[in-house]
Order: structure tokens, then sequence, then C-alpha cells
């Protein structure tokens, strides 16, 4: 095995006791640190290795940290002036996770690169801490590589707003099994059409007198 299998194994044991000291004394260092700050280099090389990064001119890393916790409605006073199914006000979960939620923030910021994926790198009772893969897509390093070069196309402007990275596909309802992962907007979309289609037949299936 090489370098990178054995620290993707470490990862795996994240209860060991090697690695439990390890996220510990790196969650402290991020706390001393801003929210938003750029690493000199990735934190865990293997798996930025897996979602694309190279270390090559034209690749920049970004650590953030996101509040940990569920989403609050934003009403005023818990007034949410509805149905009783719409008056919960804090056990509610986002639809987004907090990955995607951090990718987005990043790309914000950082608005003329482009977000190509992100992985967690710690968390404590506060925070969790993820490290944002991003790409110059104006350096000729990339553009003139082939393996990376697409993410120079206008189309993937902003795609972690959109929902296109590997965190924020997960909250879209895509997938190819199982009734929890399949997009229903298909199956609504034929539905609305077979019954369109079905009352113009039997308009003019129907007798005149």
């Amino acid at each position: 095995m090489g370098a990178y299998k054995y620290i993707q194994e470490l990862y795996r044991k994240k209860q060991s006791d090697v690695l439990r000291f390890l996220l510990r004394i790196r969650v402290w260092q991020y706390r001393q640190l801003t929210k938003l700050h750029r690493a000199p280099r990735p934190t865990r090389p293997d798996k930025a290795r897996r979602l694309g990064y190279r270390a090559k001119q034209g690749y920049v890393i970004f650590r953030i940290r996101v509040r940990r916790g569920g989403r609050k409605r934003p009403v005023p006073k818990g007034a949410t002036y509805g149905k009783p199914k719409s008056h919960g006000v804090n056990q509610l979960k986002p639809t987004r996770n907090l990955q995607s939620l951090a990718e987005e923030r990043v790309g914000r910021r950082a608005g003329g690169l482009r977000v190509l994926n992100s992985y967690w790198v710690g968390q404590d009772a506060s925070y969790k801490y993820y490290e944002v893969i991003l790409v110059d897509p104006s350096h000729n390093a990339i553009r003139r590589d082939a393996k990376i070069n697409w993410i120079v196309n206008a189309v993937h402007k902003h795609r972690e707003l959109r929902g296109k990275t590997s965190s924020g596909r997960s909250s879209r309802g895509l997938g190819f099994g199982g009734q929890r992962c399949i997009s229903n907007q298909g199956v609504v979309v034929s539905k609305i059409k077979t019954y369109r289609g079905s009352k113009i037949l039997n308009c003019k299936l129907s007798p005149r007198f």
C-alpha cells in the first residue's frame, strides 16, 4: 500500500486514540483562526486527490467552519401566520447539509474561482470544519489541462449554488434506486400530461346531440 492508502485507512477509524488526539489538536488550532481562511495545503491529501485536487498551479484550498445544529424558522416571536402544519419553529432540519452550506459561503467569497468539491476535516461541539477545493478558471495551467478544463466553461459558474457539487446533489433527490432517492418531478409532469391528454381525448369522443 502507498502512503495515501495508509492515511485513508487511518481516517476510517475516527474513534481510535491516535485520530481522536490528532483531531482534537487540529480543531483547537482551527478555533484560533478566522472562520474562513486559505489553507497552504490540504489537511487530508488523500481525500483531496480523490476529489480532484492536484498540487499544481490553479488549485486553491479554503478552510471554513459552519455552526452545527438544525435550522430555526426565521419568524418574529414564533408567529408563523399559517396553518398548524407550519407552526413549527425550533425542531426543524434544513434541506441542504452543512457541507453544501460551507461550499456556498466559500464560493460567494471567492467569486472568481470555481468550487470543485469539499471534504470534512473536523468538528467540535459548536462547529464543523470543511476544506473546499477551488479552481482558477483563468489560469493557463487549468485551461491547458484536458482533465479539468471542463470547469472553465461559463455554465459552471457558481455550481455550488445550484446543487451541482457532490454534497449539493445529495439533497436533490437524485439516485438510482429506492423510492427515497428518486426525484418525483418527472413523475408529476408525466401524470399532468397524461391527465390533460385524457381530458382532450374524452372531449373528442363525447357524442354531440
